[in-house]
């Protein structure tokens, strides 16, 4: 670091970012991306916007805020308009966001032991103190855990990165023993099989629920995410974006945001291939002996109880397949293997079965 550093960062340790390698081409299982390419309407609209670079995007992000709204209102049944929804450059930023606004030394962060990486750096970087609550024997997250904790809470769900998923019943159970406190649920990972929380969103006034345009919706060099809530709270966040970035999007991925909410059935459609090729993956996995979550996201999280953990990843990657590894002590022995297609999971599956045979 340079001398000029200011202290309050000396000791912050950044979020690690999986590998995007330069040096050859890999079968690219670590980093959650979708297979399949964004949907056609959306690289459409994207080349058109592209036209007029020379002018700012528009900051309200209007156009698709209300395009959003409605698609989540007719999809859950709910009532929302573009004061209830905030469009952030993924939804990373949605979720620094709501450490800045409801957080503080008052209000502590509250969140699992095992989860997204990205919350204790933020967290850290923010100035505000947290408590991670341990996931139980079964690396599952304990409702009950969560009630009456007194901090801003975030659940990710599915989690990260185990892929476990809460129903939408647990987490209200969350939702309605913390009154006092903000509950972001992250739902990053949720249309690959879990329950959606959005319909809560008319119930709670302490419920923000932040997804993204990255896994699902294959737009995941676009950086596009946004969150859900009252608009008292989208109030707050926008008053925090406003302050550091109002032109946090630009035109090209609004306009490739409003092509993929057009073409929703292409959406679905590549979800229930990835939910195919994750049963098929499981199955294959179970048979050779690996320990595996109950995962609902589009990876899969797993263990060989006889081959070490960093064994395979190593090797898997010296044979041309990048997985995700992790050294922090409960996941020492797990590797996160991201859905692809049929294809790149029968490489997959066809070089681990190398490495466990020798």
């Amino acid at each position: 670091m340079s001398r000029f550093l200011s202290s309050r960062y000396e000791d912050l340790e950044p979020y690690v970012p999986g590998e995007q390698p330069q040096d050859q081409k890999y079968v690219k299982l670590n980093t959650n991306e979708s297979p399949f390419p964004p949907a056609p309407n959306a690289i459409a609209k994207a080349a058109e916007a592209a036209e007029k670079l020379q002018l700012y995007s528009d900051p309200d992000c209007r156009a698709l805020a209300e395009k959003l709204a409605a698609h989540l209102s007719e999809e859950n049944g709910i009532p929302l308009t573009r004061d209830n929804v905030i469009i952030t450059n993924g939804s990373d930023e949605v979720l620094n966001f709501a450490f800045m606004a409801f957080c503080s030394g008052e209000t502590p962060a509250v969140f699992p032991d095992i989860t997204y990486g990205f919350y204790p750096v933020f967290a850290d970087m923010n100035g505000v103190p947290y408590r991670e609550i341990p996931l139980d024997e079964n690396l599952q997250i304990v409702p009950s855990d969560y009630s009456g904790v007194g901090g801003t809470l975030f659940i990710a769900n599915p989690n990260a990165h185990t892929g476990v998923a809460l129903s939408r019943n647990e987490i209200e159970e969350i939702i309605a023993a913390n009154p006092e406190n903000l509950v972001v649920v992250d739902e990053a990972y949720v249309d690959f099989g879990a329950e959606s929380c959005l319909p809560l969103l008319g119930k709670y006034d302490n419920l923000l629920i932040v997804q993204t345009f990255s896994k699902s919706r294959s737009l995941a060099g676009a950086r596009l995410g946004f969150g859900a809530a009252s608009a008292e709270i989208i109030r707050d966040l926008n008053t925090i974006r406003f302050s550091t970035n109002p032109y946090n999007i630009n035109s090209m991925t609004m306009a490739a945001g409003i092509g993929v909410l057009e073409e929703d059935e292409y959406t679905r459609r590549n979800c229930r291939e990835i939910i195919v090729n994750r049963r098929y993956v499981q199955e294959q996995l179970n048979a050779m002996g690996f320990e595996l979550t109950d995962s609902t996201a589009n990876f899969v999280f797993m263990k060989h109880p006889q081959v070490d953990g960093n064994r395979i990843y190593e090797e898997m990657k010296r044979r041309g397949v990048l997985i995700r590894h992790f050294t922090k002590e409960r996941m020492a022995q797990y590797n996160r293997v991201t859905i692809g297609s049929r294809e790149q999971m029968d490489i997959f599956l066809t070089v681990l079965r190398e490495i466990i045979e020798e």
